[in-house]
């Protein structure tokens, strides 16, 4: 069975969680920008969390299916509806065969993450379904999702066609995740940073700087990484460094002094100093900034890194079992 695009919105692509072991060819990351959220919605949904769902950036899209599907969406503040039923964030709903599912303009944030019950059945490349559009490969011809276009979907699992029964009445599901994991948008977003390995390369007051200033996000950013405005992070020498590896939540300091965030489109090496690393954990928020946001920097420790990661992750598992009881 198929889905269709009515209206693909302004950049819609098909993501999952990524290209994985083919960096040391050059080969980016991809996949979602907020992995954690596109695997909740695929839970939701009665996916395996690894599915391919769609990724949309600024809303506007209006999708149909062939048959009944179960729909869910993790992101920014969207306003969703499945026909003129509201579909809020994080509550798994019944689409039915030829009924519309849309999507508009973010009140805040910019992003959101789209899971199909049976998911989308795009071609494998390297081992992901994730379009990238600097290759051109992967997704739907390596390319955005266009007005009008078809794209195939797999087989409804034994637990989609569960739910898809029980919300027949109902249609959208009064059970929902942490709200922190549907609703990934902030007012005032803060991203919590470990020292980069190249820390020592600017000044002493650029680690100060970067975590007692905001930032404005430039509108000169998009996948690859998140170019900020405000202060500058001065480097102790313009000296470029031999390419490294570098990877999604590295901050780097070009020679403007004015950072960059990397997020899963990145280069896989690069040679302008790495001053500091965004956490996994808060990836996400790092992918709702649009042009205009202002973000602020806080300095953890490596061992505060992994604990939130760890109880995340623990969560999440638990999330998981829990959810058994509502496919049954």
């Amino acid at each position: 069975m198929n889905a269709i695009a009515i209206r693909a919105g302004f950049l819609t692509t098909v993501q999952d969680l990524g290209r994985t072991g083919f960096r040391e060819l050059g080969v980016p990351l991809g996949g979602a920008l907020d992995a954690h959220a596109l695997r909740v919605a695929n839970l939701l949904s009665g996916n395996e969390e690894s599915a391919a769902g769609l990724e949309i950036t600024f809303g506007g899209l209006r999708l149909r299916c062939a048959d009944d599907r179960i729909v869910a969406w993790c992101g920014g503040e969207f306003n969703a509806r499945i026909g003129s039923t509201a579909l809020p964030s994080g509550h798994p709903g019944l689409v039915r065969g030829g009924e519309e599912f849309s999507i508009e303009t973010p009140a805040i944030g910019c992003r959101a993450w789209i899971a199909i019950s049976g998911g989308i059945d795009a071609p494998i490349v390297l081992g992901s379904r994730s379009a990238d559009l600097k290759g051109g490969f992967g997704g739907v011809n390596g390319r955005p999702v266009r007005d009008g276009e078809e794209f195939p979907l797999g087989q409804n699992s034994g637990r989609s066609n569960s739910l898809i029964e029980k919300l027949r009445a109902t249609k959208i599901a009064s059970w929902k995740p942490p709200h922190d994991w549907s609703s990934t948008g902030h007012r005032e977003p803060s991203l919590r940073f470990i020292r980069g390995a190249d820390a020592e390369r600017c000044v002493p007051a650029a680690l100060e700087i970067l975590s007692a200033e905001s930032f404005v996000v430039s509108p000169d950013s998009d996948r690859m990484g998140v170019r900020l405005d405000g202060p500058s992070l001065e480097r102790s020498d313009n000296v470029d460094l031999l390419s490294e590896a570098v990877a999604p939540g590295t901050v780097q300091v070009p020679p403007s002094g004015k950072p960059i965030l990397l997020l899963n489109d990145c280069q896989t090496i690069g040679g302008y100093p790495k001053i500091a690393h965004v956490i996994t954990v808060d990836l996400g928020i790092a992918a709702q900034l649009r042009a205009g946001d202002r973000v602020r920097f806080h300095e953890v420790s490596l061992a505060d890194a992994h604990r939130a990661l760890f109880e995340r992750e623990r969560d999440f598992e638990q999330f998981r079992r829990g959810l058994e009881l509502h496919f049954e």
